[in-house]
């Protein structure tokens, strides 16, 4: 009988010397049992002679009966799947064959052979059955040899390329399909011949002889071929369209790039860029996004049909790498250079121009509003076709696609989208994506469009109310990093200010006002600008929040809703640093206390009392003192560099900021840049304003001080001292001019005040000259007749020196005068 496996094959076969025969009579009864009947069901002839044929089947099978019989007699014969039941009652599927076993005048008789399936798949199949069945299959089917040869294919395959199955016999799949890409299908075969795993589903994309210029999509199945005894004869594989699925997953996978692409900003080129990215490769070899200069300033397009029609070439792609973005082509102009710094450069001036004729294609589809596309088009006829990017060669034919971009209502210009080579022209489907793509972009370059001039605005804000550059002194060094939250106009009404004071003082600024946008950055403006007045008057920090205070309240008094009402709740800290003997005085209104670095990179944080915010109301604010040794680095910074409030979180806030303070940087602006980072997102929910000053002293070589009697013999002795203390300091030539200020000062001092006397000369990048008294009464400047004696000493002192002033201590009030130190080695 042979091994088991042979068995097997013969049981799937259906051989007849392995079935198990037995005999009905017309009406279904056993008439005749043999002993393979005997072994397959369990039944000894004596109990299954005489038993119908449906009792010897499972319930559900014992009711087809009589159908079967039926069949039988009017087709001569019937073959199927049967359920039996043996005799312990377990089901056994068998493969049943009925057919007539009628003698002429006899009775009549079936006879039925009854065979096991076991793990049978199902029918066997005769081999002409098998034929019509993949020949007539419309998946194409195709077998090759180990040497990857054809054997055999049905008629399906020829609708793939590659000609007749009779064409195909011995040879391989580039042979009868150059251009595909059959190594990547061959390796497969090749694998499967190895391990004999079945590949399903594998895909394959490109181009076939039968459509040269389509993009073509295939799913194929491998599966080795084995003979009797296991060994490899071939392979068999299988091969589906799946072209239709592929595009439209291609537009898919395109629509949502472009939903996650589009967009990302409200700037107007770069959303056309971005239109422009998405396209190509995928959708075309080449986009170029034309639009009107009123579109890109801001405005409404106004084109003109008459003559050529300039647009702006504000997005361009090609997907041929070797050739630059904007690379310079006929009717095309790039701008020769850019804006010089400082200069506000338009939104156009960096886009080159392209000018159309007003019978081209693309001027037609801006008038109209409506799309066009033309399938095969000849350069040489087609002159417009030159302002395209990656224009073709001569005699090279091309598919053009032009949609405009429109967007409520307007249209805003023209996406230009071209295929070239092999590429399979633009159709209907391709317009109606493309449109959908389009569609999608002008949204976004509209709100671009209706924003620019608010943004515009806003900018030119920017640069008036925050510090182009810091001013340079020898009190501190200063770094400051500004990170808004507003997308739309990169401007908030936080702030940040250095404002150098009298006697080399610096005073440190960082405030915020609520809110954002162009309402804040003007309230934000005005409250700068007020506390840069009130510090020129040399008050302590605590009085100029005070007037800043009462400031606001008369703002919002006076104009309502306007910039009055947004500064209310404006927090503000203010801070003076004295690099002669390193003294420190601050105030705060509403805003975070200070953090110190201290030279061995400790961490502290003032002990500041904090005042209401501006224009709300409560007690009189206060300030603290502290001194610093030199080195020593103050941070202040507005409350978006912490959490959103929470006063429960304050310690927690304050400890990532001592870790991001104690990391160490190469320079004090990198310092900045580090906390920032460290602390803040790229969009912040809040601005962020961020001034650190690293403190220095003043060399006790540069400040020269003496304690004066109030005798006018006194004022000789105070201008001989003066003049040689700058002769020691190398700056003989400003001893004329220094003695006739410290003259009239100390004199006045001398004839006015009471108290002690007190003079004092400091070298910085300017010469100041103070006098300390105990008066209280600040001195006027004067404009003298003629006639009159006296009250010249002041305006002696204005004409001769660069600035002076009066500043109140609380034991008295200093005069001072300064004077230009024009030669940078002094």
């Amino acid at each position: 009988m042979g091994t088991h496996d042979e068995d097997g094959v013969a049981r799937r076969r259906f051989d007849v010397a392995d079935a198990a025969p037995l005999l009905l009579d017309g009406r279904g009864v056993v008439t005749s049992w043999t002993r393979d009947a005997e072994r397959l069901l369990g039944y000894p002839a004596s109990e299954a002679v005489g038993r119908d044929l449906a009792g010897l089947l499972t319930h559900g099978d014992a009711g087809r009966v009589a159908e079967i019989l039926e069949r039988c007699r009017r087709e001569g014969g019937w073959s199927g799947l049967l359920s039996a039941r043996r005799r312990d009652g377990r089901p056994v599927p068998v493969m049943a064959r009925i057919t007539c076993a009628d003698e002429p005048g006899g009775a009549d008789r079936r006879l039925v052979l009854l065979s096991e399936t076991g793990d049978a798949p199902g029918w066997t199949m005769s081999r002409s059955v098998l034929e019509r069945m993949v020949s007539d299959s419309p998946i194409g089917i195709a077998i090759v040899d180990t040497d990857l040869r054809f054997v055999w294919s049905n008629d399906a395959l020829a609708r793939f390329g590659g000609g007749r199955p009779e064409e195909r016999l011995g040879l391989r799949l580039g042979d009868v399909q150059p251009g595909l890409d059959a190594e990547a299908a061959e390796a497969q075969m090749r694998r499967v011949l190895a391990d004999g795993v079945t590949v399903v589903g594998y895909e394959h994309v490109g181009h076939v002889r039968a459509a040269p210029h389509r993009e073509t999509a295939h799913m194929l199945s491998f599966t080795r071929l084995d003979d009797d005894h296991g060994n490899p004869v071939g392979v068999y594989y299988t091969v589906v369209d799946i072209t239709d699925r592929h595009r439209a997953r291609q537009r898919l996978a395109l629509l949502d790039r472009a939903g996650r692409s589009i967009g990302s900003s409200l700037d107007i080129a770069r959303t056309a860029q971005e239109l422009a990215d998405v396209a190509v490769p995928g959708f075309a070899d080449a986009v170029a996004v034309d639009l009107p200069a009123p579109v890109l300033s801001g405005a409404e397009p106004a084109p003109d049909p008459s003559g050529t029609v300039p647009l702006h070439r504000a997005g361009q792609r090609i997907a041929d790498s070797a050739k630059p973005p904007h690379a310079a082509t006929p009717g095309i102009a790039t701008p020769p250079h850019a804006s010089a710094p400082g200069i506000a450069t338009p939104p156009h001036a960096s886009t080159p121009t392209v000018a159309h004729q007003a019978d081209s294609p693309p001027v037609r589809c801006l008038l109209t509003g409506s799309p066009w596309y033309g399938e095969r088009l000849d350069p040489s006829a087609e002159k417009w076709l030159r302002n395209l990017p990656g224009a073709p060669a001569p005699g090279e034919s091309v598919s053009v696609l032009i949609v405009p971009v429109r967007a409520r209502g307007a249209t805003l210009g023209v996406t230009c989208f071209l295929r070239r080579g092999l590429r399979e022209p633009f159709d209907a489907d391709d317009l109606a994506l493309a449109e959908d793509l389009v569609s999608r972009a002008a949204v976004c370059v509209d709100n671009a469009r209706r924003y620019t001039r608010e943004r515009d605005a806003a900018l030119v804000l920017q640069r008036n109310l925050l510090p182009h550059r810091l001013p340079e002194q020898d009190a501190v060094e200063v770094a400051a990093c500004y990170r808004p939250a507003d997308e739309l106009t990169g401007l908030g009404g936080d702030w940040y200010d250095l404002i150098p004071l009298s006697a080399a003082r610096v005073a440190l600024v960082v405030g915020e006002v609520p809110g954002h946008g162009i309402d804040a950055a003007a309230a934000m403006g005005r409250v700068r600008t007020a506390v840069r007045t009130l510090a020129a008057l040399d008050l302590p920090p605590e009085e100029v929040l005070a007037h800043l205070d009462d400031l606001v309240v008369r703002m919002a008094r006076e104009e309502g809703l306007d910039a009055g009402t947004q500064a209310q709740g404006a927090g503000c800290v203010y801070v003076v640093y004295d690099p002669v003997d390193g003294r420190c005085a601050m105030a705060a209104a509403g805003h975070p206390a200070p953090a110190v670095v201290l030279p061995d990179g400790e961490v502290r944080f003032v002990d500041l009392p904090q005042g209401s915010a501006l224009g709300l109301g409560g007690p009189p604010f206060e300030s603290a003192q502290l001194t610093l040794p030199e080195g020593s680095t103050l941070a202040l910074h507005t409350d978006g560099l912490l959490a959103q409030g929470a006063e429960w979180a304050l310690d927690t806030d304050r400890a990532r900021l001592r870790r991001a303070l104690e990391r160490p940087a190469a320079g004090l602006d990198l310092a900045c840049r580090t906390v920032i980072d460290a602390l803040v997102p790229a969009r912040p929910y809040d601005d962020v304003a961020l001034l650190m000053a690293r403190t220095r002293r003043l060399s006790p070589d540069r400040v020269a001080d003496w304690e004066l009697p109030a005798d006018p013999a006194a004022v000789a002795e105070a201008r001989r001292t003066a003049s040689r203390r700058l002769a020691e300091w190398g700056l003989p030539e400003l001893s004329f001019t220094t003695e006739l200020v410290v003259s009239e000062l100390v004199t006045n001092a001398i004839r006015y005040a009471t108290g002690p006397i007190r003079l004092r000369l400091i070298r910085e990048r300017s010469l100041v000259c103070e006098v300390f008294d105990g008066g209280a009464t600040a001195p006027h400047l004067r404009h003298p007749r003629t006639t009159d004696e006296g009250g010249r000493g002041l305006l002696l002192v204005s004409q001769v020196t660069e600035r002076w002033g009066t500043r109140f201590l609380g034991e008295g009030k200093i005069i001072w005068a300064e004077q230009s130190l024009s030669d940078p080695g002094v």
